[in-house]
């Protein structure tokens, strides 16, 4: 199978021919039908996350059709549409996956990262860590969800979610995940305000198109105090801005996996009970609940569509900021 390989960190991927190994226990095989196009890729290709060996195939937000599975896998059958995301197996043993926190476990493998992912024709994942999909939806739009949706979720509900103080949401960087979580937020009654680059006229173009009350630069301050914002542009210099722009006991949340250092900055800023948090990977219990949310109120990620062989210029495209949403990997001949 063709397959979109990293050979080592710093290189842009290589078309390669290579195969893979009959499912274990309790995997499934998957004809891949699309694979988005995610930031955390962008830093496992410039090596910027530990404990990453090469050769490797990115992607973990796939869409896949079931082609073959392993003895023990049970909830799944061949023709079955599954979401594969990055959390991709979880030992269930240390102190954080018996606390329900297995997004934490201490030994947990990553869909892309520490084993191989999407950006090919077809992939292995652990039927226990998939999710399942709706088949008559489009297979390029439902890939987003998988991590920029799920993450955006998880951050969400860290800045407060749909509670009743929890009104007015900044979002920094408008991307993927901001597109999706405009629309969850704005179903649930919360205002949002979109932050982007200076120069990113479409991007906050399209922040509004979707909802946003207001959008404007990130060096800017909002036109009323937010009561949370979501980091999702990897900047460490925007959390010191962000907690200027939240009101006393307001919450900053980080969603990247990876940031640059956060500058030094006055106490004052923090003061008055605001909060600076992160939020690390996922857990099953968000992907179903976020599914099942993002069907109710017909939740659509606008996409771009990439032939697999052109990953290295999605790539590039999320790195340049010059997408309308999110980026996605169709390889040649899927089901959609």
């Amino acid at each position: 199978m063709k397959a979109m390989r990293l050979l080592s960190p710093g290189s842009a991927l290589t078309l390669s021919e290579t195969d893979l190994p009959a499912p274990e226990r309790h995997e499934v095989r998957l004809e891949v039908e699309a694979c988005g196009v995610c930031r955390t890729d962008l830093h496992v290709l410039d090596g910027e996350l530990p404990g990453m060996a090469c050769p490797l195939t990115p992607g973990h937000e796939i869409v896949g059709t079931v082609i073959a599975a392993g003895a023990a896998a049970r909830r799944f059958r061949t023709g079955d549409r599954v979401g594969v995301p990055w959390l991709a197996l979880t030992c269930g043993e240390c102190r954080f996956c018996r606390a329900g926190l297995e997004n934490l476990c201490v030994r947990a493998r990553f869909t892309g990262y520490t084993r191989d992912g999407g950006y090919a024709e077809e992939a292995l994942a652990d039927e226990r860590y998939c999710f399942a999909l709706p088949r008559e939806a489009d297979a390029a739009r439902l890939a987003p969800l998988l991590c920029a949706g799920l993450i955006g979720y998880r951050a969400y509900r860290a800045a407060g979610g749909a509670s009743s103080e929890s009104g007015s949401l900044g979002l920094y960087g408008f991307g993927a995940a901001a597109h999706l979580l405009t629309q969850v937020a704005r179903d649930q009654g919360r205002r949002v305000f979109a932050f982007t680059r200076a120069e990113d006229d479409a991007g906050q173009a399209f922040a509004r198109e979707l909802g946003a009350v207001w959008a404007g630069s990130s060096a800017e301050l909002p036109p009323e105090p937010l009561d949370a914002a979501i980091l999702f542009a990897p900047v460490g210099a925007l959390v010191p801005a962000a907690l200027a722009a939240v009101r006393p006991g307001g919450r900053v949340v980080c969603a990247g996996i990876h940031m640059s250092d956060v500058p030094a900055f006055p106490y004052r800023l923090l003061w008055g009970e605001r909060s600076v948090s992160s939020v690390a990977n996922l857990t099953r219990q968000d992907g179903e609940e976020f599914l099942a949310l993002a069907s109710r109120i017909r939740l659509e990620a606008t996409v771009e569509r990439f032939a697999l062989t052109a990953a290295n210029e999605a790539l590039e495209r999320l790195r340049s900021g010059t997408l309308r949403g999110a980026a996605v990997l169709v390889p040649e001949g899927s089901r959609r």
